[in-house]
């Protein structure tokens, strides 16, 4: 989980790499650096975020070279692990994204060879493999040196005497700038929007030659691949904070307009018939890490109550090692990058299986688009701050489509009923816009949550998984310990850490659920544990059970994980605030998860 950038072209390479380096800071700050090829090969590189090297380093002057940015997998950050490294004659440098597994035993090897180390990272092997190799052509030595690799890598090289840098991919993202007269490489198109809006995206196996007007791209057996340029979208503004003081904060403030752009076209083939998948399916499965489980698990809810259909929601990182029984479900992955290691792997294993595979995502291009049967785009646009929030509840958007359109193919609604639910949908962005219209509100609210150590999140049926990505927010961005619990389950074990120093958050929309989670929240206050209770305006009888309420619009309550969510997200960012947490990026944490 780290950010790469390479750069050929006519420009001072430190300007465009460092520019590129803060704009993938979101993968990875622990520590970073830039090689930049002039007179002689330069390398400066630090612990620590993009600032504190740019602010230290001296001008390298020079119109080749690499930069990375670190979110430690292998040795502690530090200077000494920070990238790129450089081989023992200092004339190759080389930067790296994924796990090299077989490192030690290659390191024992070149090291009996002679090659000296100096870091503790698994990357450095790459280099001395490189050196190892070359004889006379990087491209090649590069080829050579990978087939010595058991693992997975985005890798990118130069060299002293070099105009040009070669670049290779194993599940791992890189995609190519086509500037004029410039090139760029990049973990991510974000590091490229100011220079161009051109983009290769680079496939698995493949490896890349790149100067300042070519750059060429072959395959696995070496033969030249030809792929047009897809456009990129987004802009160098949609990537800025726009006068908000956190990139959190501003996505949170985008989710009106994400859920609009998620659901333009996708309403109009909902209702022609082509959205998504085109065959009925026995049952469902639907696979996924993180805030993207969350909102699987929310989509479980959604599918049994609209299309009927046996559904079940499994943990990417255990779905491969599971058997695999009964008749193939359709497999639905969500992963709001396209790159998460072991969501790819679920999707690998769900094939294999002979499962139908659909894949939903935020990337257009990334890794699982190429992999699956099918794919739906979320459209939420650039989402630059570590803890998922528009590229939620677009996730959200694309359950409630694929329930409606399972329950349209297997006629388990009715056309009016299709509609009535689709007007809601589209109604959405302006309920968003109500609960964002008391950000203030919920800002005041969160003064108990503040000092607390430990805090937990309670919902009941659809709000459940709703709860457990309020927790889940909430230890991300401000280092509380925060647990989600179904409402129900208080009874069976919570209860017991329930007092005066742990505030409690709950979820009380008025659903079939409604009058027992009253209950449940009477049971808390017995404790003493301070409520923050969300819940519809006017609700005096909540009111009546929690220390503090904050209330969402009243929608159809299928639709309610929606305004609730925007509700957690606001609650987690401001108490965050108040601790005075480095909200969009949280230690130990980063963007992409591209390792297992």
């Amino acid at each position: 989980m780290c950010g790469i950038i390479g750069y050929a072209g006519p420009r001072e390479a430190q300007e465009v790499l460092l520019d590129g380096l803060r704009r993938l800071e979101y993968r990875g700050y622990d520590s970073a650096g830039l090689a930049i090829v002039g007179s002689s090969l330069k390398v400066f590189k630090d612990k620590g975020e993009i600032s504190k090297l740019s602010s230290s380093m001296p001008q390298l002057r020079g119109h080749l070279g690499v930069g990375h940015t670190r979110w430690a997998t292998c040795g502690k950050p530090s200077q000494q692990n920070a990238h790129p490294f450089l081989d023992c004659t200092g004339q190759m440098a080389v930067v790296h994204n994924g796990i090299i597994e077989n490192h030690l035993a290659l390191r024992k090897k070149l090291i009996d060879e002679g090659h000296v180390f100096t870091s503790e990272t698994d990357t450095e092997v790459l280099v001395h493999l490189l050196e190892k190799h070359y004889k006379g052509d990087l491209h090649a030595a590069l080829r050579e040196a990978l087939k010595e690799v058991k693992g997975t890598y985005a890798v990118v090289a130069i060299r002293t005497d070099g105009r040009e840098l070669v670049a290779a991919r194993k599940e791992n993202p890189l995609v190519i700038g086509l500037g004029v007269g410039e090139n760029i490489v990049a973990s991510d198109v974000t590091a490229m929007l100011n220079y161009t809006n051109k983009a290769l995206y680079i496939m698995d196996g493949e490896t890349v030659v790149l100067g300042p007007s070519k750059v060429t791209i072959y395959d696995v057996d070496g033969r030249t691949v030809h792929r047009d340029p897809s456009i990129i979208t987004w802009t160098v503004e949609d990537a800025k904070k726009g006068g908000f003081e956190h990139y959190m904060l501003k996505e949170i403030f985008e989710q009106p307009t994400a859920i609009h752009n998620s659901l333009l076209e996708s309403l109009d083939e909902l209702e022609s018939g082509t959205l998504m998948i085109d065959h009925d399916a026995p049952s469902i499965k639907l696979v996924a890490c993180g805030t993207s489980y969350h909102a699987s698990m929310v989509g479980k809810y959604i599918i049994e109550a609209l299309a009927k259909i046996p559904t079940t929601v499994e943990l990417a990182s255990e779905y491969r090692y599971s058997p695999g029984t009964g008749e193939g479900p359709l497999t639905v992955l969500l992963t709001q990058s396209g790159e998460t290691a072991d969501t790819l792997a679920a999707a690998r294993e769900a094939r294999r299986r002979g499962c139908p595979t659909l894949a939903v995502t935020n990337v257009v291009g990334s890794t699982i688009a190429r992999e699956v049967d099918r794919v739906f785009y979320t459209k939420a646009g650039p989402e630059i701050g570590v803890a998922a929030t528009k590229t939620y509840t677009t996730q959200l958007m694309a359950m409630y489509l694929l329930g409606m359109r399972l329950a349209q193919m297997r006629r388990a609604m009715g056309r009016d009923e299709i509609r009535e639910l689709t007007s809601e949908l589209r109604g959405m962005p302006r309920y968003i816009g109500k609960v964002l219209d008391r950000a203030h509100e919920v800002e005041a609210a969160t003064d108990m949550l503040v000092p607390a150590r430990d805090v937990f999140f309670l919902g009941r049926n659809i709000n459940y998984p709703t709860m457990l990505e309020g927790a889940l927010k909430l230890k991300e961005i401000s280092y509380i310990h925060a647990e989600g619990y179904a409402a129900g389950e208080l009874k069976h074990g919570p209860l017991a850490l329930l007092d005066a120093s742990t505030p409690v958050v709950a979820a009380c929309v008025k659903d079939h659920t409604y009058e027992k989670m009253l209950a449940n929240i009477s049971e808390v206050a017995a404790r003493d544990s301070p409520i923050l209770a969300i819940g519809l305006e006017g609700d005096a009888d909540l009111a009546a059970v929690a220390d503090s309420t904050v209330s969402v619009p009243k929608v159809n309550p299928i639709l309610s994980p929606v305004p609730l969510t925007v509700m957690v997200q606001l609650i987690a960012y401001y108490t965050a605030r108040k601790r005075g947490c480095p909200i969009d990026k949280p230690r130990n944490l980063a963007k992409s998860v591209t390792v297992d």
